[in-house]
């Protein structure tokens, strides 16, 4: 994402709701994604003139962390992005509509929520490990809760397969090691990763927040080559 002949120096995320290798800082989102801005500098003036609000909340900080399931919204222009991993591994920002971007999917913890967008809901002490929450927003209130079972569609978030989509297959169990999650993608393509690095987000096949491009399937790079050349 950052030029090769750029420098050497990138700017650090801050202290905040994500691990500094799980995030973008806003002033890459704004600067190099976007193309609102040209420099540092003009990055600054655009925050400070309070136009980027990350889940909703006004953010100023330059280089505010903002990760996965986290949706940036730019009141001014009307645009909301929500950041999701592309089949590469990498960030993409994800167009979606404004009723959409009141929504987000969280984990859960036994007796509270932990929120990616690092809201706290107390005392659901029924709640087990293992669930994804619907919340919205605006209100910060749980609508729904998400199952960690065989049969759900999932999207990995770390690994190698980071950024495929597909539904849960087999989990299997191994004591004093990483518990395996088999998924299979909408294409019939299996692959397995360890159980931390996959999120739920949908009940059955049908994910609750819209996908980007390509909807978590990974091509092959045979694949790849047929898709480039039909698209000349």
């Amino acid at each position: 994402m950052l030029d090769k002949l750029g420098g050497a120096f990138a700017p650090k995320p801050s202290s905040g709701p994500h691990k500094s290798r799980e995030c973008l800082p806003l002033v890459l989102i704004l600067r190099n994604r976007l193309k609102y801005a040209l420099t540092y500098r003009e990055v600054i003036a655009i925050l400070m003139q309070r136009h980027v609000m990350v889940d909703g909340k006004v953010r100023t900080d330059k280089t505010y962390p903002a990760g996965f399931m986290d949706v940036v919204s730019i009141p001014k222009t009307n645009e909301d992005f929500r950041l999701l991993y592309d089949t590469k591994g990498r960030f993409r920002l994800h167009a979606i509509t404004g009723d959409e971007s009141k929504v987000c999917i969280d984990t859960t913890s036994i007796c509270y929520i932990s929120c990616y967008c690092c809201l706290i809901f107390d005392y659901l002490s029924s709640v087990k490990f293992g669930l994804s929450s619907l919340a919205r927003r605006v209100f910060h209130t749980s609508i729904h809760f998400i199952k960690f079972d065989v049969g759900n569609v999932v999207m990995v978030t770390g690994g190698r397969n980071r950024g495929r989509v597909g539904v849960i297959k087999n989990r299997e169990k191994h004591k004093g090691s990483f518990e395996t999650i088999h998924v299979q993608d909408a294409a019939g393509h299996e692959f397995a990763t360890r159980l931390g690095n996959v999120f739920t987000i949908g009940k059955g096949t049908k994910p609750w927040v819209s996908l980007p491009k390509g909807k978590g399937i990974k091509l092959s790079i045979i694949e790849e080559a047929r898709k480039r050349l039909a698209a000349q």
